[in-house]
């Protein structure tokens, strides 16, 4: 059986239970073992015993240990994913607000997202995967699939007035 591992943990345990409630629950992990860690003192504490008390693999907790050791807090905290964070937008401003244009537009025809794809193939010259234009529609103007029937484009809405007038009885 090996000894336990002792890495001195520099923040203070009340420091280290406010960040725990400040945490996001992928860090909390984290944090709950640098406070085990803190709690076991001088002699330490072994890798099974923070499995135990955290609930992480033992790989994991290898993981959080080395990065401690190597870059203190930050480097424990720093979780590697990149996001949205440098990803640049498939379509620029500008196209952007053409889209919305046709998505706002009550007299634009559009049946379905088939057909904003080949609009855009044809107004801005891009092939964009008919997923990604879906959830980019959702995203960015909150449109559905499931849609009212529409009425027709070219409907007359005086004659529909004067249908809704005829129609009842009086």
């Amino acid at each position: 059986m090996s000894f336990a591992l002792n890495i001195p943990v520099t923040e203070s345990l009340k420091e280290l239970r406010t960040r725990l409630k400040a945490s996001s629950p992928m860090m909390a992990p984290r944090i709950k073992m640098l406070i085990e860690m803190k709690k076991a003192g001088d002699q330490g504490i072994s890798k099974r015993e923070l499995m135990s008390c955290v609930g992480a693999s033992s790989q994991s907790i290898h993981n959080w240990r080395t990065a401690y050791k190597n870059g203190g807090m930050e480097a424990l905290l720093h979780n590697g994913r990149k996001g949205k964070v440098g990803k640049p937008s498939i379509f620029t401003l500008e196209e952007h607000k053409k889209i919305e244009q046709k998505l706002n537009d009550p007299k634009n025809g559009l049946a379905g997202y088939v057909e904003l794809q080949q609009w855009i193939e044809q107004e801005f010259k891009k092939e964009v995967r008919y997923n990604t234009i879906l959830k980019y529609a959702m995203r960015h103007f909150g449109s559905r699939v499931k849609v009212a029937r529409k009425s027709h484009v070219k409907k007359d809405s005086e004659a529909v007035i004067t249908f809704k007038k005829t129609s009842r009885k009086q």
